[in-house]
């Protein structure tokens, strides 16, 4: 393992970190349904996994950019990872007890991929816009071995047995992790950090930090409620599965081709592409839901909610934040993802059933159309990388 390459070597990381989102994103609500929570508590819960990315990205920026040490964070958070999922056996059954393992579990949750983006890119160098989606892609794999395989292995034991599975993988993702060295390119500690606010006064960062959280916002409902939502309709956690991984396989596709689109038309345009197709998505999940072939479909569209607007956003942090201040951008953009999602999910847990979980995806479509009121201030010119 140590001999790898170390694009293997970080594809490989981010291969067991997408396992366990793949894992615990699609099948945890159905674990918590299962476990007798409706679903205002299943939203709330949702929410709760998701609102400590307000501040903790900052504090685990602020500790990566102070002392420099971005892997050993890494390895600190993915072996908490794995001690929250043992826990969840030890705890009583109770919301306050699930509400309080989950806060724990996404302080640390948030630790791992933010500074981990740094290392790749920091790992990457000059060769970051060749080489990045070649070594991204591989944490799209993992989510799909995740999501396939766990949906399938859900069809023949009990969902009950969801935490075992993620402990599993969450400790074979920080045995993984020490085959991966701090960059030496990456800055060391510093004594006096460069202050952010210059930057995010930038029209370009503050817009699309804006446009992040509009995005987001409208993802909520299918990160909290889309396998409830399918389950209800009569989909098997086999198709639930599928579907999910259809998104993903997508995703993977993008990132191989991101420089065709990256190197032909300007983040202006791209972006509100992303935003326009992300809103016919969340329509077409809510207009047809016992149609197989639409949610299909509507599963390709993150290729670009996801998949081109992630290509985006780091290049935006790239070129915007300095070596120094890498570890807050990335936490910045973190922070806007859970800010975005965690609003979003309490909204939808609590209108789900007075509206229909239907309108509450219509709705989530049609709150794209936000982002565009901002797109303006984003470069019309093509960007070099």
């Amino acid at each position: 393992m140590l001999s790898l390459p170390i694009q293997h070597k970080l594809a490989g990381f981010y291969f067991f970190y997408y396992s366990i989102v793949g894992t615990f994103m699609p099948f945890w609500s159905l674990y918590l349904e299962d476990q007798g929570f409706n679903y205002q508590e299943i939203g709330l819960l949702s929410s709760i996994a998701i609102v400590t990315r307000f501040f903790a990205p900052f504090i685990w920026g602020w500790i990566a950019d102070k002392s420099g040490k971005r892997m050993l964070l890494v390895r600190i958070a993915t072996w908490m990872e794995a001690c929250i999922w043992f826990m969840i056996f030890l705890i009583p059954n109770t919301f306050q007890s699930v509400a309080l393992l989950m806060l724990i579990f996404s302080f640390f949750q948030n630790a791992i991929l933010a500074q981990f983006e740094g290392v790749t890119l920091f790992w990457l160098g000059d060769k970051r816009t060749q080489l990045y989606g070649k070594v991204r892609k591989w944490g799209s794999v993992g989510f799909i071995v995740g999501v396939f395989g766990i949906g399938a292995l859900l069809e023949v034991v009990p969902i009950a047995m969801l935490p075992v599975m993620l402990l599993c993988i969450a400790f074979l993702a920080f045995i993984w992790s020490f085959s991966i060295k701090e960059p030496s390119t990456a800055p060391h500690s510093q004594q006096q950090l460069e202050p952010l606010l210059p930057i995010l006064k930038r029209p370009v960062v503050a817009a699309f930090f804006a446009i992040e959280f509009v995005l987001l916002f409208s993802h909520a409902p299918f990160y909290s409620f889309y396998s409830n939502y399918l389950h209800q309709v009569g989909f098997g956690t086999t198709e639930i599965g599928f579907l999910w991984s259809v998104g993903v396989v997508a995703e993977i596709i993008m990132f191989a081709f991101a420089n065709l689109f990256l190197t032909r038309f300007s983040w202006r345009s791209l972006v509100s592409l992303c935003l326009l197709l992300t809103g016919a998505r969340w329509i077409v999940v809510g207009l047809l839901p016992n149609s197989f072939i639409a949610q299909f479909l509507a599963q390709t569209i993150h290729a670009f909610s996801f998949g081109l607007f992630h290509m985006i956003a780091m290049r935006v942090i790239f070129q915007n934040f300095s070596m120094g201040q890498q570890g807050r951008g990335q936490a910045m953009y973190s922070t806007m993802w859970g800010l975005g999602v965690a609003i979003g999910s309490i909204l939808a847990g609590r209108y789900w059933q007075l509206i229909s979980g239907e309108m509450v995806f219509i709705i989530a479509g049609l709150s794209t159309l936000v982002g565009l009121l901002f797109v303006r201030w984003l470069p019309k010119q093509i960007q070099q990388a």
